[in-house]
C-alpha cells in the first residue's frame, strides 16, 4: 500500500476531509494550499505537513499526489510531480481508490447534501466525509473503524459517479453547475440516472421533477404527503423543527423550516434501512446543525447575524423562510438580507430566480460577485433588483454584536437590530465573522 500522500490544495473543505481520512486510515499526508486558513492550520495541529504557498519543494517523496479541482495544469507542485513521474490524482480520480472497499452511503443532491449528510452520520454513527463542518464532531470528516460511510457526493464536476455508492440517496435534482455539463439537461439527467444506477439501494425525492420519472426500484419520499404537521420552535436556545415522516411517528431536528424535515426525512429513510425507528429517533437528538448552513453567530434580544451557504436561488427561498419564521419566534420585525453572488456564470444564468427569491424581505444588500476565478462579466444589478431598492456595499465590517456596510473605504450604513442574514459561498462569511 502506497503511504505517502500529497494534497496540491489541502485547504479547501472537499480535499480536506480526505486528507484527514487517509491520516486516519495510516497514510502519511502532506499538503499545500496559496495562503493561510483555518482549515491549514487547523490540519497542522492534526500532525499533517501544510506548506504555503504552493513550491516545487513540496513534492519530495510522495507516492501519490492528488489535487483539487480549482489547480491549473501550470501549477509548479503539479508540474514538478509529472517531472518525477509520481501517481497524479484529481479529486475526482482519487475517490475510485479512497472509496473502493466502503459501504458508502453516498448523498447527492443539489441543495441540502451537506446537511442531511451531517444528519445521516449521526443517525448510523459511521466514518464521514462531507464538504462542510459538522457542529456535532466540530469536523468535515469522521473516522471510525467501521465499513460505513457517509459520502457527500458532489455533482459539479461528475465526481459523485466515482463514489462507490451503497446506498444511494438523492435529495433533488435541480440543474446546476451547468457549466460543467455543457448546459445540456440530458447529459445532466444522465449522469444522475447513472449514479444511482450504481446503487444496491436508493432513496429518491419522488416529487423531485427528475426522479419522479425513473423507473427503477427505491426508497421513495413524496414530501407533501409523507412529511406532516411540520412545527418550528425553540429548544436549548436554539431553533428546531418537529415533524410527523409516514407512519414512522414525530421527529424533533436542530434547524428550522420545511426544507430542514425534508433533509431529515432523507436521512431517516436511508437509516431504517439497517436501524430500528426508536434508535434513530434517538441518534437523531445528536445532530446539532452545520458551520454556514443557517449559522446563528450572533444573537441578543435586538439584532440576530446568520451566515448561509445558499449561494442558488432555490436554497435562498428556502432559508428566507426559515429566517421569516425564526426571527417571529424571536420577537423581530425587520431582516435583512445581505448577498454575495457566488460565480458570474451562476448569477447570469439564473438572474431572473434571483430577483425573484429575496421576495419578502425588509432590505435588500448587494456585494460585489465572488468571482471564483471566472472573468468578469457586466450585470447591471441595479436595474435587476431595483423592485427591492437595494443598498450596494464593497464590504461588511464586524463590530462586535454590528455590522457596518463599507463603500470606498468609508463606513456609510451600519445594522444594529432585526434579523441579518448573509448569503454566499465566497468570503462573505469571514466577513459577518470579523
Amino acid at each position: 500500500m502506497s503511504k505517502k500522500v500529497h494534497f496540491i490544495g489541502i485547504g479547501g473543505i472537499g480535499l480536506s476531509a480526505l486528507a484527514r481520512f487517509l491520516k486516519r486510515s495510516g497514510y502519511e499526508i502532506s499538503g499545500s494550499d496559496m495562503s493561510e486558513t483555518k482549515i491549514t492550520k487547523a490540519l497542522r495541529k492534526e500532525g499533517i505537513k501544510v506548506s504555503v504557498p504552493h513550491s516545487e519543494n513540496s513534492i519530495t517523496d510522495q507516492d501519490i499526489v492528488i489535487y483539487s479541482a480549482a489547480i491549473k495544469d501550470t501549477n509548479i507542485e503539479l508540474k514538478t510531480a509529472k517531472k518525477k513521474g509520481l501517481k497524479i490524482f484529481s479529486r475526482k480520480e482519487a475517490l475510485l481508490w479512497i472509496l473502493k472497499d466502503k459501504k458508502v452511503y453516498s448523498v447527492a443532491g443539489a441543495h441540502g447534501k451537506s446537511t442531511t449528510s451531517a444528519m445521516l452520520a449521526s443517525l448510523i454513527h459511521s466514518s464521514m466525509i462531507i464538504g462542510a463542518e459538522s457542529k456535532q464532531f466540530d469536523t468535515n470528516m469522521v473516522y471510525k473503524n467501521t465499513e460505513a460511510i457517509v459520502f457527500e457526493a458532489d455533482e459539479s464536476d461528475g465526481s459523485f459517479l466515482n463514489s462507490n455508492p451503497e446506498v444511494a440517496v438523492v435529495i433533488n435534482a435541480e440543474p446546476e453547475h451547468m457549466e460543467y455539463y455543457g448546459y445540456d439537461l440530458k447529459r445532466f439527467y444522465a449522469a444522475y440516472e447513472s449514479f444511482l444506477k450504481k446503487a444496491k439501494i436508493r432513496v429518491i425525492n419522488a416529487e423531485d421533477e427528475f426522479l419522479s420519472t425513473l423507473d427503477m426500484e427505491a426508497i421513495r419520499l413524496y414530501p407533501s404527503r409523507d412529511i406532516k404537521n411540520i412545527k418550528t420552535f425553540i429548544k436549548d436556545n436554539e431553533p428546531y423543527t418537529s415533524f410527523e415522516l409516514k407512519n414512522f411517528g414525530v421527529f424533533e431536528v436542530c434547524g428550522i423550516g420545511e426544507h430542514i424535515a425534508l433533509d431529515a426525512s432523507m436521512a431517516i429513510l436511508a437509516a431504517l434501512i439497517e436501524m430500528d425507528t426508536k434508535k434513530v429517533r434517538e441518534n437523531l437528538k445528536n445532530y446539532k446543525g452545520i458551520k454556514k448552513r443557517f449559522d446563528i453567530i450572533t444573537k441578543n434580544e435586538e439584532f440576530i447575524i446568520i451566515d448561509d451557504y445558499g449561494h442558488h436561488p432555490t436554497e435562498i427561498e428556502a432559508t428566507i423562510k426559515s429566517a421569516k419564521r425564526y426571527a417571529a419566534l424571536m420577537g423581530l420585525k425587520k431582516i435583512t438580507a445581505i448577498w454575495q453572488p457566488h460565480k458570474y456564470s451562476r448569477t447570469t444564468h439564473n438572474l431572473k430566480k434571483f430577483v425573484e427569491c429575496f421576495c419578502g424581505i425588509d432590505t435588500l444588500v448587494i456585494l460585489p460577485v465572488w468571482g471564483a476565478g471566472e472573468a468578469k462579466r457586466e450585470i447591471d444589478f441595479k436595474n435587476e433588483f431595483k423592485r427591492y431598492s437595494p443598498v450596494f456595499a464593497d464590504k461588511i465590517k464586524r463590530e462586535k454584536d454590528k455590522l457596518s456596510l463599507l463603500c470606498c473605504k468609508k463606513s456609510f450604513d451600519k445594522l444594529e437590530n432585526g434579523l441579518v442574514i448573509g448569503f454566499g459561498a465566497g468570503d462573505i462569511t469571514y466577513q459577518l465573522r470579523g
